[in-house]
């Protein structure tokens, strides 16, 4: 037995780091592909005649199938049933096709097509252009979510009881490098071709994370032969069950982590999709160099979130960490909020982003690892697949909200914009005590999940590395 053990590729230093830098590749390209308009929110509603209603419906429509069709439940479901391998193919794929009909929508020939004369005759208020941009991303959304949860089991896979909440750390660095990526190049290249050249670079960047996808799918077989793994092997009793799906949601430790999940990160991805102009309004410098600024934002999740994931294998301390988080997370957008425009200067733009990116590694580097904690291993990719649902319904709602509430807090800038009035700009207090109040709900929840891991003893507060 210690012989087959010690055979394990999983068990080589060097492969599975390999492992982990090929599908952190493929997230870094999916990140970047995420953002990819968003310091664009301007030239938008100038070239294309967006408003901001429809550019939040754009960075909600990337969850739509996800939450309405139940799309991450049955991703989920897949993983178990399908495993890795098939999933990340699908995943990859996905993307690509959904990445494709968003740069579609934004060229040129889309606009003189049938298609857009047909899209454009119905809800007139929204641009044919944006509505297939809508569909492109929905379906984009899907592929990127299937590949987030499928990753988090795949580093489960390989990392379990050795350098997981590194790993996880370290991966989700690598994915914020591409949000860095993102929000330095993303102007530059809409100076050459507007937003659809940035889609475009986009789309080129997911077709080579495809193909890092299917490079480590090699790794993964030989490591499932290594185990003896195959579709008859499995232990029957070992196996997925529908009936599992109740018992996911009736674990009040994943209600908990559920809950903590869906309120940060709608205070974060519907966030970077304002950012750009939000900074852009407060300091009167142009996107690009708003751009510039926020593209800080993931240095702090990249350099700290690694060195976090350390040492909560050697230390601990998850449901803390969260807490803390939560907190720094509330005090980034009262700054936003409350500080008036005449006093924000570039120091005080740079600091709240940085307590930005604190908080964004401290949050999930320490929460991912917490759900192995909590479920049992032959669900692990439907909690994943269930958390990233509840994650996405937020996702959806909340850039909807924002946009409604930036154009009701800011009657008649949109036309002004449109119109390419000279200082036209929206007030951004109103979208930023909103994601504050997320913040807050967030810290109170945290004390909740202490308390639930306390009477359950699932262990979140200590080391993830076992000695």
């Amino acid at each position: 037995m210690k012989e087959k053990t010690a055979a394990l590729l999983n068990e080589s230093k060097t492969a599975r780091w390999i492992a982990l830098f090929l599908i952190s590749s493929t997230m870094f390209f999916a990140y970047f592909f995420v953002d990819v308009v968003a310091p664009l929110q301007t030239m938008l509603e100038t070239d294309y005649k967006w408003t901001p209603e429809v550019f939040g419906m754009l960075g909600g429509s990337e969850f739509f199938l996800n939450v309405f069709a139940f799309f991450l439940i049955f991703s989920g479901i897949i993983l178990d049933k399908m495993g890795i391998r098939f999933t990340l193919i699908t995943a990859g794929l996905t993307m690509v096709i959904g990445a494709f009909l968003k740069y579609y929508a934004l060229t040129p020939g889309f606009q003189t097509s049938g298609l857009a004369t047909s899209l454009g005759s119905f809800i007139t208020w929204v641009p044919a252009s944006a509505k297939l941009a809508f569909f492109g991303f929905a379906i984009f959304g899907v592929g990127v979510e299937m590949a987030g949860i499928t990753v988090s089991k795949t580093i489960v896979k390989w990392f379990k009881g050795k350098e997981m909440a590194l790993a996880m750390g370290l991966e989700m660095a690598v994915a914020r490098l591409g949000v860095f990526a993102v929000f330095r190049l993303t102007p530059i290249f809409a100076e050459n071709g507007g937003p659809s050249n940035s889609v475009f670079m986009g789309l080129s960047f997911l077709v080579i994370g495809f193909l890092t996808f299917l490079i480590y799918t090699f790794m993964d077989a030989k490591l499932d032969k290594q185990m003896g793994v195959t579709a008859t092997s499995a232990d029957p009793e070992e196996e997925f069950k529908l009936s599992d799906i109740k018992k996911i949601f009736t674990n009040p430790g994943f209600l908990a982590i559920a809950g903590l999940c869906v309120l940060f990160y709608s205070a974060i991805f519907p966030f970077q999709k304002f950012a750009t102009d939000m900074l852009a309004s407060k300091l009167n410098v142009d996107v690009k160099t708003a751009a510039a600024y926020f593209s800080y934002f993931p240095i702090g999740a990249m350099v700290l979130t690694p060195f976090i994931g350390y040492f909560l294998d050697i230390k601990g301390k998850g449901a803390t960490m969260m807490i803390f988080g939560a907190v720094l997370l509330t005090i980034s957008h009262l700054i936003f909020a409350l500080v008036p425009a005449e006093s924000f200067g570039v120091v005080t733009a740079i600091l709240p982003i940085v307590i930005l990116g604190t908080a964004f590694s401290l949050v999930p580097a320490s929460m991912w690892p917490s759900l192995p904690k909590i479920v049992e291993d032959r669900y692990l990719g439907s909690a994943y697949g269930a958390i990233f649902w509840i994650q996405n319904i937020g996702l959806l709602a909340v850039p909807i909200l924002i946009g409604w509430a930036l154009s009701a807090s800011n009657p008649g800038v949109s036309e002004q914009i449109a119109a390419g009035v000279e200082g036209a700009k929206y007030n951004y207090t109103v979208p930023e005590l909103i994601f504050a109040g997320f913040g807050v709900l967030a810290f109170f929840l945290g004390f909740i999940l202490k308390a639930v891991d306390k009477k359950h003893g699932y262990g979140l507060e200590l080391p993830n590395k076992k000695k």
